[in-house]
């Protein structure tokens, strides 16, 4: 390797970028290995970072799409007993617990308000729900009725991208079903049915069908207008529960606890209600970290070994620009660039060659409708993330190799 005295008085930073890029250009192949090396080391960790994302965002989607974040529902009544019981008295030891019913939360409609003025939460909505029988003609099931304020509920579970047929609106005497449950029953929108809980009946008109993606929603669900669910379940003025849907689906479990605490009324989160659900999910974040640790570590030793038998194959040209003048921190630092290049350049090439992963399995992965299975995007903060990373090991790496050039004894160097 020639190099002129003009090389070394360059300007600081010209002189390691120069000299940096010698080093890597005369070891080629070993600069091409270890730069496809980070590339597939960035690839994995972005295309399984956004699969890894996308999956759970589509999990989320399908599980939160038909309920609220976090219910607000009347605490369970239970036994008490009458009198306060003397240490001296034999209890029962068993206790028949106490059938539940249909109850009214207190005061609902200013905790509503209190609620809609809450930062944080983007739409609450009351609700009546119980159980009834629907019936045309010779069908008959189970379902369960909901009677709602439309605008407010369409909201919460986002029913409008949900409507398959028909018209979101409930007039007294309209009905939403599910569609499930409108073939069990052979109608469509503007036929008529019957719901009765015993005591009451009621014949409604289908005004829309709805698919909340889960197949025993479909099969279950009826939508009222919140008035007629009040007549029919004999709770005048009343609201069941309060559905409430968050800007942060993850902070649900905080507000859950703060409410509770806030108010004597029983308040579930969507992550108590999915507790499985939530293992799950961390479950593959955790093996995302583990996934990105090690490959992290892979290409740290990666470019540290390239990096070493650099040092070893270019002991007399480093010999050469230190007896030139070139300083201890010069020589350092020609090592750390060269560690910076083959970072930035391998997680350029590696975001490159992730988003033709993603690209391929959006377009050739298909579920049994022909569609793509979910969503799988790249987002600009998960690349800049990435892209700091795979640069900072690179940096990382040629630390060890860069101290041990520096090191080296010009007159000693130059015989070798």
């Amino acid at each position: 390797m020639a190099l002129g005295l003009d090389d070394v008085r360059w300007p600081t930073l010209g002189f390691e970028l120069r000299v940096a890029l010698r080093f890597l250009r005369e070891g080629r192949f070993q600069t091409v290995l270890i730069v496809f090396g980070v590339a597939a080391g960035v690839a994995v960790v972005a295309y399984i970072s956004a699969l890894v994302g996308g999956l759970q965002r589509n999990t989320l989607e399908k599980t939160l799409g038909a309920q609220a974040h976090v219910v607000l529902s009347p605490p369970d009544e239970r036994v008490l007993p009458v009198l306060p019981r003397e240490a001296s008295v034999p209890a029962f030891g068993d206790t028949q617990a106490r059938a539940q019913r249909l109850r009214s939360i207190a005061n609902w409609p200013a905790m509503l308000e209190l609620l809609d003025a809450r930062e944080g939460i983007a739409a609450v909505s009351p609700m009546v729900t119980g159980a009834a029988l629907a019936r045309r003609g010779e069908a008959t099931r189970s379902v369960t009725v909901a009677g709602v304020e439309i605008e407010r509920y369409a909201r919460v579970v986002g029913l409008a991208s949900k409507t398959v047929a028909g018209t979101l609106q409930l007039a007294p005497g309209d009905a939403i079903v599910g569609r499930t449950l409108a073939d069990d029953l052979g109608v469509r929108v503007g036929d008529r049915i019957s719901l009765s809980t015993g005591e009451r009946a009621d014949t409604l008109r289908i005004t829309a069908l709805v698919d909340l993606g889960v197949t025993e929603l479909n099969r279950r669900t009826v939508i009222v207008a919140l008035r007629a669910a009040q007549s029919l379940f004999d709770l005048p003025g009343g609201a069941t529960r309060l559905d409430v849907t968050l800007d942060d689906v993850w902070a649900a479990q905080a507000l859950a606890g703060e409410l509770e605490r806030q108010w004597p009324l029983k308040v579930e989160s969507w992550q108590q209600t999915n507790a499985q659900l939530v293992s799950a999910l961390n479950a593959q974040s955790i093996s995302t970290l583990l996934i990105r640790a090690v490959v992290g570590v892979v290409v740290v030793l990666g470019i540290a070994s390239v990096l070493v038998v650099s040092v070893v194959q270019k002991q007399r040209e480093i010999g050469i620009l230190r007896a030139m003048g070139a300083t201890h921190a010069q020589v350092l630092r020609v090592f750390l660039v060269q560690g910076a290049l083959v970072g930035a350049v391998g997680s350029a090439a590696g975001l490159a060659l992730a988003v033709a992963m993603i690209e391929a399995f959006t377009r050739f992965v298909r579920g049994s409708d022909g569609l793509p299975l979910f969503a799988i995007t790249l987002p600009p903060a998960l690349a800049g993330q990435v892209v700091a990373l795979a640069f900072a090991a690179g940096v990382l790496a040629a630390v060890a190799p860069a101290r041990r050039a520096a090191r080296l004894d010009p007159a000693q160097a130059i015989r070798l």
